[in-house]
């Protein structure tokens, strides 16, 4: 690494945490610590969710998956807009009418607060594995990059060290340094991203990007025969990346969170809309950079030995522009720091707004008021991230296969109990709760035991099946309720 790459690095690990606790304010209520008190603008919490569904992976994965397969992340994102225009219109005016904190307030008032704390805690638990995963995961590539440029790169050195730099700001500046930092992580790795696309086209001949346009790499879908083990395929990518944004940014409050801190209902729905189209934006650069790379003049046979996931990693060691390299570690290093904070801050709110009574006895016990219970929960989070990610460290590849899975595990069920919520006049609390466990258990089995024509079922199929089953689920469990309460 040149001293210009660490000098980049040193400068932007160095300003992060005092820009945004500079921008954020250090916060005086548990209020503004979680809800940021509405006065943050749109465009800042559009920036602040791309930040958010993004990580490491996602910055380390999609040139590779674009090398082997074109622009099919972009297609996907063409899913994520119809399904996050739906969340606009359907689910935000009564989160917003309701003065709602958290979204599972609404499964609150419909039925009942049993309900509420069991999706919550549905929440904290996928919450805390998914995102203990893609830190541990999100270590892999970066171990690699330190490496290669004689830094120190131990995982648990490199989680804590991550983790130390995303406390200095979370814990004093609450939401408002969390959104803040997502926006300067965001444009920090879509900055370098577009830089690398510029340098790589530059360096190739005349029409070789009229070949690749000619050779069909800048296709939007798959269009092979394995629908359901396909998430680009376009049935898959519109259909269940509209389903699965309904779910990701209507039902967890990791996204929804952000969404509540607007100034209005006209500024959350522009800001989840827009997101969308940001969202599209960087994997259309991401992957523009992945379709430069598989040129041959671009590096040739060196690129097509790799895997999918160290393409981007090795062009960043090896070909990358002196300067340039540190920008974009410093953008992978953007992506997982804005992962962590915002789960930090989401899982410390959905504890203190779904489970208040028993954070007043916490806060008694210890002698703390609502702030500084707020961030030492924020502490505590941290804490259990890193001990479950070097949990999994320590097991099976399949464990890590099965922490990736968490998230589309919970969506469909969570998701499903929302859509019934909005459309049943007459419900029993019993019978969703009955149908909210049967559904959790259904979709368990069938994410990791059905294989039909011998391939797993994606993501992209998992949460519309979690709906379907909630909605049987929950007909038949009403029904017999019914039943029960005729017979005499």
């Amino acid at each position: 690494m040149s001293t210009l790459d660490l000098l980049v690095m040193g400068l932007y690990l160095a300003a992060l945490p005092l820009l945004t606790l500079w921008m954020a304010g250090r916060q005086k209520t548990a209020q503004s610590y979680l809800g940021a008190t509405h006065d943050l603008p749109w465009w800042g919490i559009c920036l602040s969710l791309v930040a958010t569904e993004t990580s490491t992976l996602t910055v380390v994965s999609v040139p590779g998956v674009a090398f082997h397969r074109g622009m099919v992340f972009v297609g996907l994102a063409i899913g994520y807009l119809m399904g996050r225009y739906l969340v606009a219109w359907l689910l935000l005016p009564r989160y917003l009418a309701g003065g709602m904190r958290t979204p599972y307030q609404f499964l609150g008032q419909r039925f009942g607060a049993p309900m509420q704390r069991a999706v919550s805690l549905t929440f904290l638990v996928t919450r805390v594995i998914g995102e203990a995963v893609r830190l541990l995961a999100g270590t892999l590539p970066l171990a690699m990059l330190l490496a290669a440029f004689h830094l120190p790169h131990g995982p648990l050195a490199i989680m804590g060290a991550l983790m130390a730099m995303t406390l200095l700001y979370t814990v004093f500046g609450g939401l408002k340094a969390v959104i803040w930092s997502d926006v300067i992580q965001f444009c920090t790795y879509l900055l370098g991203a577009i830089l690398c696309a510029v340098v790589i086209w530059h360096g190739l001949g005349p029409g070789t990007v009229a070949d690749l346009a000619h050779a069909g790499r800048f296709h939007l879908f798959d269009h092979g025969t394995a629908l359901l083990a396909d998430p680009f395929a376009p049935a898959s990518a519109l259909i269940g990346g509209a389903v699965m944004a309904m779910a990701s940014h209507g039902t967890d409050h990791l996204m929804v969170q952000r969404i509540l801190a607007a100034r209005s209902l006209r500024d959350a729905r522009l800001a989840l809309v827009a997101s969308a189209l940001v969202v599209g934006l960087l994997f259309g650069a991401l992957s523009l950079l992945g379709i430069l790379l598989s040129a041959p003049q671009a590096g040739g046979a060196a690129y097509h030995a790799l895997r999918g996931d160290d393409i981007f990693p090795y062009y960043i060691v090896h070909d990358a522009p002196a300067g340039l390299s540190g920008l974009l570690v410093a953008g992978i290093l953007s992506a997982t720091m804005g992962s962590l904070s915002s789960t930090l801050n989401a899982l410390t709110s959905a504890a203190m707004t779904d489970f208040p009574a028993q954070c007043r006895r916490v806060a008694g016990a210890l002698g703390l008021g609502d702030l500084s219970l707020a961030r030492w929960l924020t502490c505590f989070w941290a804490v259990l991230l890193i001990a479950v990610a070097q949990s999994f460290g320590q097991g099976a590849t399949s464990l890590v296969v099965f922490g990736l899975s968490v998230g589309a595990y919970a969506y469909g069920p969570m998701l499903g109990a929302f859509l019934f919520g909005l459309v049943a006049r007459h419900t029993d609390s019993r019978a969703v709760m009955t149908a909210y466990g049967a559904t959790l258990a259904a979709v368990a089995l069938a994410e990791f035991q059905l294989r039909p024509g011998g391939q797993a079922i994606s993501f992209a199929w998992i949460v519309p099946l979690g709906v379907v089953l909630f909605f049987c689920f929950a007909t038949l469990a009403s029904g017999f309720r019914r039943f029960q309460k005729a017979t005499p």
